[in-house]
């Protein structure tokens, strides 16, 4: 017989059974009900919490952000090191993605969605303020080269959102996660120490 739930906050249990099943189950296989039975509570008392499932899986993708910002924020500053700062946060956010690869799915998903709330949005974006204020840092300070750091965060995110995607899905082959990540960071570190040279250039079309 189902017991009133009486041991911690039903809402933080919810979310942490959630993302145990959607790395199990995937997001196909989560469910209100399923989540009560799990954790031996009346099918209505999640809807205390989460309205529907889809309230559920917004919640769910805020919780993801939050945590995978931690991450990259507590790497962000570990060290004085401008270089070692850029790898840090790197390797956090590709082991967050590795460790939670169904979770990541639903947060960008959910992210951008037509419905998304601002929070999530604004949530969403801080991985890429963190890479942006830390190249603007090393700019300043003459580490790299000057350029665009909006869009150089961006082509950051890009390149390690691959290899994350990659390493999640062990589709590296013979490759470790640690080495295709310093490959990843040794590069695109040396291409903004470099710089982008403008003069001279001349507009291309971009293949279609």
């Amino acid at each position: 017989m189902t017991q009133p739930y009486h041991h911690g906050n039903l809402r933080e249990a919810l979310l942490q059974r959630a993302m145990v099943t959607i790395e199990d189950a995937g997001v196909e296989g989560l469910s209100l009900r399923q989540l009560a039975r799990d954790l031996n509570v009346s099918h209505g008392a999640p809807a205390k919490h989460f309205r529907d499932r889809q309230a559920l899986i917004d919640a769910l993708a805020l919780a993801g952000f939050e945590s995978m910002n931690g991450r990259i924020l507590a790497a962000s500053q570990a060290t004085k090191d401008l270089r070692g700062r850029f790898a840090s946060v790197a390797t956090a956010y590709v082991d967050f993605a590795v460790a939670h690869p169904a979770l990541l799915t639903v947060m960008y998903a959910t992210k951008h969605h037509t419905d998304s709330g601002s929070e999530l949005r604004s949530i969403g974006e801080l991985g890429i303020k963190v890479a942006r204020d830390l190249i603007t840092e090393a700019q300043a300070a003459g580490a790299l080269a000057q350029g665009d750091a909006e869009t150089l965060a961006f082509v950051c995110f890009v390149s390690l959102h691959g290899a994350a995607v990659l390493a999640a899905g062990k589709h590296l082959d013979a490759l470790s996660v640690s080495d295709v990540v310093t490959a990843t960071t040794d590069t695109l570190w040396a291409g903004m120490v470099a710089g982008v040279p403008s003069a001279g250039r001349t507009s291309q079309p971009v293949p279609q």
